[in-house]
Order: structure tokens, then C-alpha cells, then sequence
């Protein structure tokens, strides 16, 4: 039950915060900077799969590790937050070297959102699941 919890919190967490903060935020950034390179709307397929393997990603590697006996939240949230830094500066470093459009205000600013996002929700998922116990 406490892994169904950290699983269903963190990914709620992540879903609402990262849809509000791309509508917000983040498409007004890649729209100024790449414009007509954007589609128009959002493929929906690699979408749900980007969220589903990252969600294990942060379960499996961050919100378990949280979950650990003599460990706090605070391990989940560092454990989250050094994931975030890694998957979306993987993304972002690779994009800005390969495409042409690429902008240093989207790269800085989606690896500092990916780090802080993952950090928050995983430490909310494992918060939730510790309270169970």
C-alpha cells in the first residue's frame, strides 16, 4: 500500500505542477525561442510514455530510496532532485548541441524546473507514504 501511495502522490504531484508550469511558463519561453519549430499541439503517445518512465524513474531511484528505514524525506527529495538535474540536463545539454534553435534561457530554465519539480513531488510521494506507516 505505501508504494501504491508514493507511486499515486508523486505522480499526481508531478502531472498538475508540470502541466501548469509548461502552460505558464514554459511554452511562452519555447514559443519566443523556436516558434514555428513547435507543433501546434501535443503529441499525446510519447507524452503519457515521457510520464510513465519517468515516474518509475522516480519512484524506483528517489521515492524507495525515501522510503527506507532511518531516512527521511529529505533523501527522497535530494535522491529526486539529483535525478531531475541529470534527466532534464541530459535532455536539454543534447538539444541545445544538436539543434539549431536551441537557447540557453530554455536550457537553464527547464533543467532548473526539471530539478525542482522532481525533487517536490518525489518528497510529497514519500511524505504521503510515510504518513501509512
Amino acid at each position: 500500500m505505501q508504494i501504491l501511495v508514493l507511486t499515486l502522490v508523486t505522480g499526481a504531484v508531478f502531472l498538475v505542477a508540470d502541466a501548469l508550469m509548461l502552460s505558464t511558463v514554459m511554452k511562452p519561453l519555447f514559443l519566443r525561442h523556436l516558434g514555428a519549430g513547435l507543433l501546434d499541439g501535443l503529441r499525446y503517445l510519447p507524452a503519457i510514455l515521457f510520464y510513465l518512465v519517468y515516474l518509475f524513474g522516480m519512484v524506483w531511484f528517489a521515492g524507495l530510496p525515501g522510503l527506507r528505514e532511518g531516512v527521511g524525506v529529505g533523501a527522497g527529495a535530494l535522491n529526486g532532485a539529483i535525478l531531475g538535474l541529470v534527466a532534464y540536463g541530459t535532455y536539454e545539454l543534447t538539444s541545445w548541441a544538436v539543434m539549431r534553435d536551441w537557447h540557453p534561457a530554455m536550457v537553464a530554465a527547464d533543467i532548473a524546473w526539471g530539478t525542482v519539480l522532481t525533487a517536490g513531488s518525489v518528497a510529497a510521494g514519500v511524505a504521503a507514504a510515510r504518513a501509512l506507516a
